[in-house]
């Protein structure tokens, strides 16, 4: 009952505050193939500017891992116009704030500023969309930048090193196998000639979209979107890859022996996402098993297999229906002291197998959809959040306005589809799993060991 109440007060509070802060959003398209999205929210004199180009780690190719992260730095290295440094001190001396972002399906750069500057931001986007400056000081200087960021964010970090190797030996055939900043061996060998040609492929008008939400009109974002990027022209663009996963066989598993204070699991199940599923429910009912496992102190995994049993001292689930490619429902754990990753692991197929076996509950459901409604409330607070929401499912190639059907779609989620995706989907042919054992460094300096079992077979990484 409780619940049904405070669904009731959420959609409310959704209906009148979302409503009143976020219009429709307007749809144009310039002469040069470049889309141009925007979004009235008039609460304050403030926008957001996003350019969302299509291209990301996912893009890449064996032996040219990293080359998207790259680029985003160079972005900020100046053109023939500006030089190094200058887009975001002439960004910090309008009072704005800028910065950019790579994932596997995309790249994108924005500012928040005053209304008042939105014309200059844009000028600068223009400009370094098609007038990078490719020096090689600048180039080697962040090239060792990224290296330092992959030694302190993977080689040096237990957990995102066993995350990087699931990945690693979980895909076959999809680019997902590769990380977002790439191949240490790959940054090494990285030459300059190399990210320019990546940049004049994929930084065209045509493969980018523009993201604009705030105190704007939309004719007058129109209007300076044509002044700045209408006069560069369309480019030939690649045909993105869209490799075909193989079917697996098994389960796949990868031991990471490295020094780390705690053992720490990963499973992760082959899964559908939105737009790459035959049956379109697929993924809304997967979202709601994650939200039933995970969603909060209230959720199975945190009350089981935390609070009752204490078999874990920390354990979740999770699962991101909006990508370019089908992704991996993922588990995560960490033991108490006295219990062993296969207790965890056991905890948490235990859960697996209830999920597969038992009806959902109406109050379970009830809750996933309550706390996706409240989710909605805040994100609509957020004028960067609502480019984002827009951009990213523009960009991964499909329709912007899915996220308004969002909420109904799982609320029509039924008790026995979470049943049925669990038992298609949650299973050992697509189950792939990595176990960090913590171990001590030798006196020569702790060469790291990883070895796999793919398909029967053992192959180790390192020396």
């Amino acid at each position: 009952m409780f619940f049904r109440l405070f669904s009731a007060l959420v959609a409310a509070l959704l209906a009148t505050s979302v409503a009143a802060a976020r219009a429709p959003a307007q749809e144009f398209m310039l002469d040069n193939g470049m889309k141009v999205i925007v979004k009235e929210d008039h609460r304050a004199p403030v926008v957001v500017s996003q350019v969302w180009y299509k291209i990301g780690s996912s893009y890449e190719e064996a032996g040219r891992t990293g080359l998207s992260h790259l680029l985003e730095h160079m972005m900020f290295k100046g053109t023939r116009a500006h030089g190094p440094g200058m887009f975001s001190r002439i960004i910090s001396e309008l009072g704005g704030t800028e910065n950019a972002f790579t994932g596997r399906d995309y790249t994108a750069y924005f500012e928040t500023l005053a209304v008042r500057h939105l014309d200059k931001a844009l000028e600068l986007e223009a400009d370094r969309m098609r007038n990078l400056a490719f020096d090689e000081k600048e180039f080697r200087k962040e090239l060792a930048v990224v290296m330092e960021e992959r030694r302190m964010r993977t080689d040096d970090k237990p957990s995102g090193l066993t995350y990087e190797q699931l990945m690693s030996v979980a895909w076959r055939a999809s680019p997902y196998q590769n990380p977002v900043i790439g191949w240490m061996d790959d940054l090494r060998n990285m030459k300059l000639s190399a990210l320019k040609r990546w940049y004049d492929m994929w930084y065209q008008p045509n493969n980018a979209t523009l993201v604009v939400v705030g105190d704007v009109e939309p004719q007058a974002v129109l209007r300076l979107a044509r002044k700045h990027f209408g006069p560069i022209p369309a480019g030939e663009v690649p045909t993105p890859r869209r490799p075909v996963e193989p079917p697996q066989k098994g389960i796949t598993r990868v031991t990471v022996r490295v020094p780390a204070k705690q053992p720490y699991l990963l499973m992760g199940y082959k899964a559908p996402v939105i737009g790459r599923s035959d049956r379109d429910w697929e993924p809304y009912a997967l979202s709601v098993a994650a939200a039933i496992l995970d969603g909060g102190n209230s959720a199975r995994i945190a009350s089981d297999l935390v609070r009752r049993q204490k078999i874990a001292a920390a354990a979740g689930a999770e699962y991101d229906s909006y990508s370019r490619l089908p992704g991996l429902f993922l588990f995560s754990g960490t033991p108490t002291d006295g219990h062993t990753l296969g207790d965890v692991e056991q905890g948490l197929r235990a859960e697996i197998r209830r999920l597969q076996q038992e009806p959902v509950s109406r109050e379970e459901l009830e809750r996933v959809v309550t706390q996706a409604l409240a989710s909605k409330v805040y994100q609509a607070d957020s004028i960067f959040y609502q480019a984002m929401e827009i951009g990213m499912l523009e960009t991964i190639g499909l329709d912007w306005r899915l996220a308004d059907q969002e909420i109904e779609r799982l609320r029509a989620v039924t008790s026995a589809q979470v049943r049925e995706v669990a038992r298609k989907y949650l299973v050992d042919d697509r189950l792939n799993v990595a176990e960090l054992i913590p171990r001590e460094e030798n006196s020569a300096g702790g060469n790291k060991r990883i070895r796999a079992v793919v398909g029967g077979a053992e192959v180790t990484h390192g020396k």
